[in-house]
């Protein structure tokens, strides 16, 4: 680390049990993201200012005008650029020193399980099932932390999986992918502003917590939050023996 990276990490180098062993860390790291909407806008912008050193950015939406009531990493005249492309020009102009990549597509199952792979934590921040299913599976399989995020109307919510625990579970082990339930979408149900702001920034705080090395993240918890009240919960969260992502199948422990 040099003299212009001590100034500009100051405040993290003053912290108790930080200091620049952790900052060191974050500068030689790669967090992975997937979405730059509402939840991967927080999460953008302070991973970026916090130093990670580098940055992966999937998401293959363009930008439009309903995004940025909320979307704060993109900015007018970005509307119909993709929103990897849009985020990543704007990091830029907050911290060029970070190295950030676009990936302006929707990824599959091959193509997250291969960011995976390079990645130190990969953070969660799209919109649908599907694609939460498929990052997770290429979390548990690449033995990659997983942050995940949630935003919806006024309830959020936010989890850390990591493989790398004995007896921590996965995103599958809380919602089974075989499970039968209706999708909530922003486009149809709609979402207050500042909630996406606050999970996507509380998933950048706990990636950054795992990057560092610092404090105690929240695998093996899930904390929902209620903007319209106020409040925060807590919800303990324990390993399905026979999930088919990351327990024993029911014939081989049969």
């Amino acid at each position: 680390m040099d003299d212009h990276q001590r100034l500009r990490y100051s405040r993290h180098l003053l912290l108790d049990g930080f200091g620049e062993d952790s900052q060191e860390r974050l500068l030689a790291s790669h967090a992975v993201v997937v979405g730059a909407g509402g939840l991967g806008s927080g999460a953008l912008l302070y991973l970026a200012s916090s130093g990670v050193g580098r940055i992966t950015i999937a998401d293959g939406d363009a930008v439009d005008l309903t995004n940025l009531q909320r979307q704060v990493v993109h900015r007018v005249d970005a509307i119909g650029t993709n929103k990897a492309v849009s985020a990543a020009a704007t990091l830029a102009t907050i911290n060029p020193e970070v190295s950030v990549r676009a990936l302006p597509e929707r990824l599959g199952p091959e193509g997250l399980r291969a960011l995976a792979r390079e990645a130190d934590v990969v953070l969660d921040c799209s919109d649908n099932f599907a694609t939460r299913h498929a990052i997770n599976e290429a979390c548990v399989r690449e033995r990659v932390p997983l942050v995940s995020g949630a935003a919806i109307r006024f309830d959020g919510q936010v989890a850390v999986f990591d493989p790398r625990k004995p007896g921590s579970g996965c995103y599958h082990c809380l919602f089974p992918a075989d499970a039968h339930g209706e999708e909530e979408r922003c486009a149809t149900m709609g979402v207050f502003a500042p909630l996406v702001g606050v999970v996507g920034t509380m998933q950048a705080m706990e990636a950054i917590k795992l990057l560092a090395g610092i404090g105690d993240t929240l695998a093996g918890r899930m904390l929902l939050f209620d903007a319209r009240a106020q409040r925060w919960h807590e919800v303990r969260l324990s390993r399905d023996p026979h999930c088919a992502v990351c327990g024993v199948p029911r014939a081989a422990a049969a």
